[in-house]
Protein backbone atom coordinates (compact mmCIF):
# COMPACT_ATOMS: atom_id res chain seq x y z
CA UNK A 1 0.00 0.00 0.00
CA UNK A 2 1.42 3.38 -1.00
CA UNK A 3 1.21 6.42 1.21
CA UNK A 4 -0.98 9.27 -0.05
CA UNK A 5 0.63 12.66 0.20
CA UNK A 6 -1.22 15.96 0.22
CA UNK A 7 -0.48 16.61 -3.44
CA UNK A 8 -1.69 13.19 -4.59
CA UNK A 9 -4.89 12.87 -2.55
CA UNK A 10 -7.80 12.29 -4.97
CA UNK A 11 -10.03 14.96 -3.39
CA UNK A 12 -7.42 17.73 -3.62
CA UNK A 13 -7.31 18.43 -7.34
CA UNK A 14 -4.86 21.09 -8.43
CA UNK A 15 -2.95 21.21 -5.11
CA UNK A 16 -0.02 19.13 -6.34
CA UNK A 17 2.43 22.03 -5.96
CA UNK A 18 1.52 22.75 -2.34
CA UNK A 19 4.15 20.46 -0.82
CA UNK A 20 6.86 21.92 -3.05
CA UNK A 21 5.84 25.45 -2.03
CA UNK A 22 6.00 24.58 1.66
CA UNK A 23 9.43 22.98 1.26
CA UNK A 24 10.75 25.94 -0.75
CA UNK A 25 9.48 28.40 1.85
CA UNK A 26 10.96 26.42 4.76
CA UNK A 27 14.40 26.39 3.11
CA UNK A 28 14.55 30.18 2.77
CA UNK A 29 13.97 30.92 6.47
CA UNK A 30 16.70 32.86 8.26
CA UNK A 31 16.63 35.34 11.10
CA UNK A 32 17.57 38.63 9.43
CA UNK A 33 15.90 41.02 9.33
CA UNK A 34 13.28 40.30 11.98
CA UNK A 35 9.67 40.78 10.91
CA UNK A 36 6.06 40.77 12.08
CA UNK A 37 2.95 39.74 10.18
CA UNK A 38 -0.30 41.35 11.32
CA UNK A 39 -3.87 40.50 10.43
CA UNK A 40 -5.19 44.05 9.98
CA UNK A 41 -8.72 43.20 8.85
CA UNK A 42 -10.63 40.31 7.30
CA UNK A 43 -8.95 40.80 3.93
CA UNK A 44 -5.83 42.81 4.80
CA UNK A 45 -2.42 41.95 6.20
CA UNK A 46 0.70 43.93 7.05
CA UNK A 47 4.28 42.71 7.02
CA UNK A 48 6.68 44.86 9.06
CA UNK A 49 10.44 44.38 8.73
CA UNK A 50 13.00 45.97 11.05
CA UNK A 51 15.43 47.62 8.63
CA UNK A 52 17.32 50.07 10.84
CA UNK A 53 20.04 51.90 8.91
CA UNK A 54 18.51 51.28 5.48
CA UNK A 55 17.18 54.19 3.43
CA UNK A 56 14.33 53.75 0.95
CA UNK A 57 16.81 53.75 -1.97
CA UNK A 58 18.63 50.81 -0.31
CA UNK A 59 15.47 48.66 -0.35
CA UNK A 60 13.57 46.97 -3.17
CA UNK A 61 10.27 45.11 -3.15
CA UNK A 62 9.38 42.82 -6.07
CA UNK A 63 6.91 40.04 -6.77
CA UNK A 64 8.47 37.08 -8.54
CA UNK A 65 6.34 34.02 -9.31
CA UNK A 66 3.86 34.76 -6.45
CA UNK A 67 6.74 35.39 -4.03
CA UNK A 68 7.09 38.78 -2.38
CA UNK A 69 10.84 39.45 -2.33
CA UNK A 70 12.27 42.21 -0.14
CA UNK A 71 15.94 43.01 -0.69
CA UNK A 72 18.18 45.40 1.16
CA UNK A 73 21.68 46.47 0.18
CA UNK A 74 23.55 49.63 1.15
CA UNK A 75 24.49 51.68 -1.90
CA UNK A 76 28.04 52.33 -0.69
CA UNK A 77 29.84 51.54 2.51
CA UNK A 78 31.71 54.40 4.16
CA UNK A 79 35.21 52.92 4.65
CA UNK A 80 36.54 55.93 6.57
CA UNK A 81 34.51 55.15 9.70
CA UNK A 82 36.26 53.31 12.52
CA UNK A 83 33.98 51.34 14.83
CA UNK A 84 34.91 50.53 18.42
CA UNK A 85 31.84 48.30 18.56
CA UNK A 86 29.50 47.40 15.72
CA UNK A 87 26.26 45.88 16.96
CA UNK A 88 23.90 47.18 14.28
CA UNK A 89 23.80 44.77 11.38
CA UNK A 90 24.48 46.47 8.06
CA UNK A 91 24.65 43.42 5.84
CA UNK A 92 22.54 42.96 2.77
CA UNK A 93 19.52 40.71 2.97
CA UNK A 94 16.79 39.02 0.99
CA UNK A 95 13.53 38.01 2.67
CA UNK A 96 10.80 36.16 0.76
CA UNK A 97 7.13 35.61 1.52
CA UNK A 98 4.91 33.29 -0.50
CA UNK A 99 1.66 34.99 -1.54
CA UNK A 100 -1.56 33.08 -2.08
CA UNK A 101 -3.56 33.61 -5.25
CA UNK A 102 -5.63 36.75 -4.93
CA UNK A 103 -3.28 38.45 -2.45
CA UNK A 104 -1.63 41.59 -3.81
CA UNK A 105 0.62 44.31 -2.43
CA UNK A 106 -1.43 47.44 -1.83
CA UNK A 107 1.39 49.68 -0.62
CA UNK A 108 4.65 50.06 1.27
CA UNK A 109 6.08 52.70 3.60
CA UNK A 110 9.33 53.21 5.50
CA UNK A 111 9.09 54.95 8.89
CA UNK A 112 11.34 54.96 11.95
CA UNK A 113 13.48 52.06 10.70
CA UNK A 114 10.45 49.87 9.98
CA UNK A 115 9.37 48.84 6.47
CA UNK A 116 5.61 48.29 6.34
CA UNK A 117 4.20 46.31 3.41
CA UNK A 118 0.42 46.21 3.15
CA UNK A 119 -1.29 43.25 1.49
CA UNK A 120 -4.91 42.93 0.41
CA UNK A 121 -6.85 39.83 -0.53
CA UNK A 122 -9.31 40.31 -3.37
CA UNK A 123 -12.72 38.88 -2.61
CA UNK A 124 -14.46 37.15 -5.52
CA UNK A 125 -17.88 38.48 -6.46
CA UNK A 126 -19.49 35.05 -6.50
CA UNK A 127 -18.77 32.34 -4.01
CA UNK A 128 -21.18 29.87 -5.61
CA UNK A 129 -21.00 29.32 -9.34
CA UNK A 130 -23.38 27.17 -11.39
CA UNK A 131 -21.95 25.21 -14.29
CA UNK A 132 -24.29 24.65 -17.22
CA UNK A 133 -24.40 21.12 -18.65
CA UNK A 134 -24.47 21.00 -22.45
CA UNK A 135 -26.15 18.25 -24.46
CA UNK A 136 -23.90 16.55 -27.00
Amino acid sequence: MSKLTLGTHPFLLGFDQLERLVERTAKTENGYPPYNIEHVSENAFRITLAVAGFADEDLSITIEDRQLVVRGAHASEDDERVFLHRGIAARQFQRTFLLADGVDVSGAALANGLLHIDLARSVPDKVVQTVRIEKR
